[in-house]
């Protein structure tokens, strides 16, 4: 079946970008602003065209590749509520949303697909920046969808939901389904994580495993502006200590015979995981490479889109264009 042709924006450590690959989309250029996540995706797709530059100063007269595209993806950093307009990071989230919608004023792909928090899809606090999107999206001639997906029921063992927006022209907007569960049990975090727990001998592994019966919570990157890498707030922290998981920190490390990871002091008997583990509750695949020290590649991994969920939003849009 003839590939697909993409443009990718905000791409990061390129999971949803991945996930469309898989889905028969091959990106003509993919865009990022900061250099660890382009070299990320240098190092795992050299073939790719990666530009790093803010999406707010792309011009695609300067890109002509980005023409005549099938589809426009674009994963956002996560915007937040009007409660938190006093946060710099919140006017340029909302910015890149308003950018990744002009861009597609310029490039008129066939298809447009944003992801973000749960939240854009119906949440009263985005009505403002909603009402934006639709009308340009209604003077371009685009019908479109939104709808909230949980990585959970594509095969990622945790528990992320996503508010996505698919729009297509109108003449293939009728036909557009957004994608159904490819799996019907969820994957528990103890199911996910324990070849590696137990990759250095640990005796307990599989008792850890079972205990980790759920999936894990929301993984978070974290903002640029606060310290090392965790796995969240307090109420994030205390469900992943109900998994046998210390979530203050990272280790380098997974537990020894004795359980030991030698680089936790914290004296805690709970584990932590490391990023090598966090990839795999993201369900990147294993040979996907990450650049830069502990925490930069933990807060890229964080940011992503699972690449099933971008696989079966992919497949989906691939269905309706080809309709």
């Amino acid at each position: 079946m003839k590939r697909l042709r993409s443009v990718d924006v905000c791409t990061g450590a390129g999971g949803l970008a991945l996930g469309l690959e898989q889905a028969g989309f091959d990106p003509v250029l993919v865009l990022d602003n900061k250099p660890v996540a382009c070299e990320t995706l240098r190092l795992n797709r050299p073939s790719w065209n990666v530009l790093e530059m803010d999406l707010r100063d792309f011009d695609p007269v300067d890109h002509q590749e980005s023409y005549d595209v099938d589809l426009l993806s674009a994963g956002l950093p996560r915007v937040r509520s009007v409660a938190t307009r006093g946060r710099a990071e919140t006017e340029v989230e909302l910015r890149l949303l308003e950018a990744t919608v002009l861009l597609a004023h310029a490039v008129q792909p066939r298809a447009l697909l944003v992801e973000n928090v749960p939240g854009l899809v119906d949440a009263p606090e985005f009505a403002e920046v909603r009402d934006f999107m639709r009308k340009e999206l209604v003077h371009l001639g685009y019908g479109f969808s939104w709808f909230v997906v949980n990585a959970a029921d594509y095969g990622v063992p945790q528990d992320r939901k996503q508010g996505v927006l698919v729009a297509l022209k109108e003449n293939r907007s009728e036909s557009y389904r957004p994608p159904q569960p490819t799996v019907t049990r969820h994957v528990t975090a103890g199911e996910a994580l324990h070849a590696s727990m137990a990759a250095r001998g640990w005796t307990e592994a599989d008792a850890w495993a079972v205990g980790a019966d759920s999936v894990a919570p929301t993984l978070v990157g974290g903002s640029e502006n606060r310290g090392g890498a965790d796995l969240g707030l307090t109420g994030s922290k205390n469900a992943w200590a109900r998994m046998g998981v210390n979530g203050n920190a990272l280790s380098n490390e997974v537990p020894g015979p004795d359980g030991v990871q030698e680089s936790d002091t914290s004296g805690s008997a709970l584990k932590k995981i490391t990023v090598a583990q966090t990839a795999i509750l993201q369900a990147f695949p294993d040979d996907w490479q990450f650049a830069g020290k502990k925490t930069a590649r933990a807060r890229q991994i964080g940011h992503a889109s699972p690449p099933p969920v971008g696989r079966a939003l992919g497949r989906s849009i691939a269905e309706a264009l080809r309709a």
